[in-house]
């Protein structure tokens, strides 16, 4: 099972003691293809390494995956647009609030920003889900569960969920699609050095300026 989560896991690296690898009990929005667990991303030097050690620099190699993803994908706006049906779920759920509270730790004080559709840029590929702002950390939760193969050889769904504390995120840099301007990506590197890339955003710049604010007012 370890080793199956680590595959999947490889594009997320967060270096931290503070982190690990775990299944969440907490339930997600409802999913169309099942009520599943969720893969809660919270680092873990184990991953980390066994990233590094598969695809030598992590930088290049990341930003390596990020070019092909795009260059697969010229219609990923569009595809964000018109397959992620999150509008019903979030309202029977209670709201993008009570998602964010379900997904992830909260603690007293902590407002939501912002929440945005977008996708997260994995060596296994682009992840469609929801990108959370809030004035404590950055998070991300996929939109729909992924397959993973169990112990005793059961395919079990899963989401795939990242999270980054303000205080981990050293900056922030904007990139776009030298073809296609209009295609625009996010890459946020953490002090240990690592990023993360997000793209197809419904409205980019807002997304980015409510980014700023957080990381400013950390």
């Amino acid at each position: 099972m370890k080793t199956s989560l680590q595959e999947l896991v490889l594009g997320i690296p967060i270096n931290s003691a503070a982190y690990q690898v775990d299944r969440s009990p907490k339930g997600y929005l409802p999913d169309p293809a099942s009520q599943c667990n969720i893969l809660s991303l919270k680092g873990g030097a184990d991953t980390v390494h066994n990233r590094k050690n598969r695809h030598g620099k992590k930088g290049a190699s990341f930003a390596h995956g990020v070019r092909e993803h795009v260059r697969l994908g010229p219609k990923i706006t569009e595809t964000v647009k018109g397959k992620l049906s999150l509008g019903a779920r979030i309202l029977k759920v209670g709201g993008v609030k009570k998602v964010f509270k379900r997904l992830f730790n909260v603690r007293e004080g902590e407002k939501l920003l912002k929440a945005s559709q977008c996708y997260l840029s994995t060596t296994a590929g682009p992840i469609a889900g929801l990108l959370f702002i809030s004035t404590d950390k950055i998070a991300f939760c996929s939109d729909r569960s992924i397959k993973i193969s169990s112990p005793n050889g059961e395919v079990i769904r899963i989401h795939y969920k990242v999270m980054i504390p303000l205080s981990k995120i050293k900056r922030v840099n904007q990139s776009e699609n030298v073809k296609k301007p209009s295609e625009k990506y996010m890459e946020i590197v953490t002090v240990d050095n690592f990023d993360f890339w997000f793209m197809g955003f419904l409205n980019y710049q807002k997304a980015f300026k409510y980014l700023q604010e957080a990381i400013s007012q950390a």
